[in-house]
């Protein structure tokens, strides 16, 4: 096999740049983060019920839930939360390396089983199942640099104009909002007004659901229709109410005697916000945080860039007194740790060069390795998509590694050629002599250092996660190297 590409050093060196070529096509379609994604993947399972404590809660909700969701297939445990505010959250965890699509409709399925034993306010509500993410990947902050909005009107604004727009990126898992509620007209009702007039809530909320519906009013001019009638209209009558004067007028109960008990009567109304439980500052003003949740998958720093884009359009048309900053960015640890790699690669890379020059004693035997070193760890790519590596400080490290292996077979050839040059030989015939001796020992050396490092591959959990980018890195290497 040696003979083989001695004499045909056009197909050697077309192989060798073929291997560059598909190694670096594999890396720009490789995902960039900071650690391999070990993590075991989880699906969250959230609801309301509204006015329940949190007794009450874990015994209509919770405990239906857990016991239908219990024991799905490949669950590692699972936690539910149970709060005063009437908010449930039910995390499932999964074993590593399972595919958390199949997951989510697993568990939706043993949700839908228990959905007919919850209470109706928890059902009209819904309880929606969906991939859990760990920590958002970017917070941007909505804020107004002169304290002249607050927080709910630039929440809203985000919810409008700002969040749809990061959703539809390439990449982008979920975008959520903190610290800021959607508008909602709230009622304030007084306890002591209700007690006098021998009232209970439930009678302003079936008022509320009586008096702001939509009220169909036909059409004129519809069919059938008499002879000589072209135009058809439809009537549009007064639908939901909309204003606080107009929920204020909602009559709550009407007297035999003609009066009329009105909202305004025993409640205050306003508009304000769904909720009051989160708060959110920048710099000490009030603001909307908006976290950005990366999809499992992509590329951390190309969806950093393609974030940051867009929001500079959209700040664009922010209306006056409405700037964003980004509050946090965990892609500049990635940048400045991959960097720290690239420049230890290099120094490694120098590193091997210089002993090699110091032991050959020549520039030119030098050369060889140092040809070697990038198609073999270049070529080591390739495989990457196949495995489902991502770029990493860790795959990197195994790079860093696998310098000082890779070459080592073409130190054993070069070390032969200039035996065999020194007795004589011309350097074709004592490099087809050399390569007859010594190819088996670099097979030798690759399937060597290959036992060593493959079977970390098959250890489990999350240190075998963590062991096999490093592993398979260096025996890919292996493999090039030799080839």
């Amino acid at each position: 096999m040696g003979s083989f590409f001695v004499q045909r050093p056009v197909f050697a060196i077309v192989l060798a740049i073929l291997i560059v070529i598909s190694g670096a096509v594999a890396i720009t379609g490789l995902p960039i983060a900071q650690f391999p994604d070990i993590v075991p993947p989880e699906v969250s399972v959230t609801t309301t019920y509204t006015g329940a404590d949190a007794l009450t809660l874990e015994q209509s909700v919770a405990t239906p839930l857990e016991q239908k969701a219990n024991g799905v297939d490949n669950m590692i445990y699972m936690k539910s939360t149970s709060a005063n505010d009437g908010s449930l959250e039910l995390r499932v965890t999964f074993k590593p390396g399972t595919n958390p699509d199949m997951n989510n409709v697993l568990l939706q399925n043993r949700v839908s089983e228990a959905t007919p034993s919850l209470p109706n306010d928890v059902k009209q509500l819904g309880v929606p199942v969906k991939k859990a993410m760990g920590m958002p990947f970017m917070v941007i902050s909505l804020y107004s640099p002169k304290g002249t909005l607050d927080a709910p009107y630039l929440g809203n604004y985000a919810t409008i104009n700002v969040i749809d727009d990061l959703a539809r990126i390439p990449g982008v898992g979920r975008v959520t909002k903190m610290g800021s509620a959607d508008y909602a007209m709230r009622i304030w009702v007084r306890p002591d007004r209700l007690a006098t007039l021998n009232l209970t809530v439930d009678d302003i909320t079936n008022a509320i659901r009586a008096q702001s519906t939509v009220n169909p009013a036909g059409m004129i001019g519809g069919e059938p229709a008499p002879k000589g009638q072209e135009l058809t209209y439809s009537v549009r009558a007064q639908g939901r109410l909309e204003t606080q004067e107009e929920f204020s007028d909602i009559i709550v109960r009407a007297n035999p005697d003609g009066s009329v008990i009105r909202m305004s009567d025993v409640a205050r109304v306003e508009l304000g916000v769904e909720a009051y439980t989160q708060i959110a500052r920048f710099n000490g003003q009030a603001a909307s945080a908006l976290l950005v949740y990366q999809a499992p998958g992509s590329n951390s720093l190309l969806l950093a860039e393609q974030v940051k884009s867009t929001m500079e359009g959209l700040a664009k048309k922010f209306p006056a007194d409405v700037a964003y900053a980004v509050a946090l960015d965990t892609t500049l640890p990635v940048t400045a740790g991959i960097n720290e790699i690239m420049h230890t690669l290099l120094e490694a890379v120098a590193l091997v060069l210089l002993v090699v020059f110091l032991f050959l004693q020549s520039w030119r035997a030098t050369l060889i390795p140092l040809l070697t070193v990038p198609v073999s760890l270049i070529g080591a790519f390739i495989a990457f998509p196949m495995l489902g590596f991502s770029v990493n400080t860790l795959s990197l490290f195994g790079l860093v590694l696998a310098i000082g292996l890779v070459v080592d077979d073409a130190i054993v050839v070069v070390e032969a050629v200039e035996h065999h040059i020194e007795h004589g030989l011309s350097p074709r015939d004592a490099t087809i002599q050399a390569m007859k001796e010594v190819s088996g020992p670099v097979v030798a050396i690759a399937l060597v250092l290959s036992a060593v490092f493959i079977p970390v591959a098959f250890l489990g959990g999350i240190t075998g996660s963590m062991y096999k980018q490093v592993a398979l890195t260096i025996a890919l290497s292996m493999m090039f190297s030799a080839i």
